[in-house]
């Protein structure tokens, strides 16, 4: 019997899905994954840190990530990759670390310094959730007749307390003043380094539009999805409010009207128009983006172009670097892929916080936009 046939730990628990070691998925596709992210925020708008892990089991590949936006505009980030070993309970790589203290409730979240330069980026944060998780849709995708994507996702709203340490500064993470999101998610998703071939070429991406709205309130968690292709044909869409100890209450099929930064495709503000199932009521979540950061810089999300998720980098990678995003032609291809905006939400008098995270490439036709060139209009000026 070789290593790679041997049963692993988790073997010994009742919680197998297939006669398969869990070492192994029940696919044998490379895109095989299963990942996690974490968003704090602060409710003055001036931090947001993202950070997140995932496995790629038929790649071999373990990674995981952190990058802080702060007030200044510029974006810190650590990166980190390396063989996938045995320990699926461990979910560490270099100098980031997430601990699972009580399944579905709290969590602790770390990031080493440097051991070169102290004063680079870590943080020790407690994660707790405030509601319970909730499901997400069942998610796909196709490509022609090839499906490219199959993901099973929940996403949590809670509290975060602990500390931030950038460039010899403290940043307290304090109760009440901070939001933390999260979502979890595995199936098939793609990475780097496959030809698309003829499903690329016979089926051309014209227009992607992507909302993923997770608000955290007091006394409750809503959370909206819609995706939509470049004619507005909806393929996602979700709009539920979560309450402890009640039945989560579904809020109609959501419709967003978009307010964007002129000559761009950056959201300044939206209202998500949704429906009270009760009595049909129409309900408007408010939504104030407060500070940004593109996925596609420094966090691994598609198309950035110096790292991205489950790609070999080798054993023991660690990548630490700072993006000015004050320029935004210093990063052109964060135009192109989903960008998270810590964000303020109000609905029925309530104000909360979470994130708006949207991407809208391609043509769009709802929207106006006709291209991968076009833009929100100018003030003054008309869609052609």
């Amino acid at each position: 019997m070789t290593d790679d046939d041997r049963p692993v730990a988790l073997d010994e628990y009742p919680v197998h899905q297939a006669p398969l070691s869990m070492r192994h998925v029940v696919t044998g596709d490379r895109n095989a994954y299963d990942r996690c992210i974490f968003q704090v925020l602060d409710h003055a708008g001036h931090t947001l840190l993202i950070t997140g892990l995932g496995v790629y089991p038929n790649t071999g590949v373990i990674d995981a990530y952190a990058t802080l936006r702060t007030a200044d505009g510029r974006l810190r980030a650590v990166r980190a990759s390396d063989a996938l070993g045995d320990d699926r309970t461990r979910l560490a790589v270099g100098p980031l670390r997430i601990t699972v203290e009580e399944p579905l409730r709290r969590f602790r979240l770390r990031c080493e310094p440097d051991p070169d330069d102290p004063a680079s980026l870590s943080f020790d944060l407690a994660w707790t959730a405030d509601f319970p998780a909730l499901w997400e849709p069942h998610h796909t995708q196709r490509r022609g007749g090839r499906l490219t994507l199959e993901a099973r996702r929940f996403v949590q709203a809670g509290s975060v307390t602990g500390t931030v340490r950038a460039d010899g500064a403290v940043i307290p993470v304090t109760a009440g003043e901070w939001t933390g999101t999260r979502d979890r998610s595995w199936g098939v998703r793609p990475i780097p380094g496959e030809d698309a071939g003829r499903a690329a070429a016979d089926h051309p991406t014209e227009g992607f539009h992507w909302l993923w709205c997770p608000a955290r309130f007091d006394d409750r968690f809503v959370m909206v999805i819609l995706q939509e292709d470049a004619d507005g044909h909806r393929t996602l869409n979700s709009a539920v409010e979560v309450r402890e100890g009640r039945r989560d209450r579904q809020l109609g099929w959501p419709y967003a009207d978009i307010a964007y930064r002129p000559g761009t495709r950056h959201p300044e503000r939206a209202v998500l128009h949704l429906t009270d199932p009760a009595d049909r009521k129409p309900l408007e979540l408010r939504a104030e983006v407060l500070t940004s950061s593109p996925l596609a810089v420094g966090a691994g999300y598609p198309p950035a172009d110096d790292w991205q998720h489950g790609t070999w980098q080798g054993r023991d990678w660690t990548d630490r670097r700072t993006y000015d995003l004050t320029d935004p032609a210093a990063h052109p291809l964060a135009a192109y892929g989903v960008t998270d905006h810590a964000a303020r939400f109000t609905l029925e008098g309530r104000t909360g916080y979470g994130i708006f995270e949207h991407g809208s490439i391609g043509r769009h036709d709802p929207s106006g936009f006709t291209g991968f060139d076009s833009v929100a209009p100018a003030a003054g000026e008309e869609r052609p």
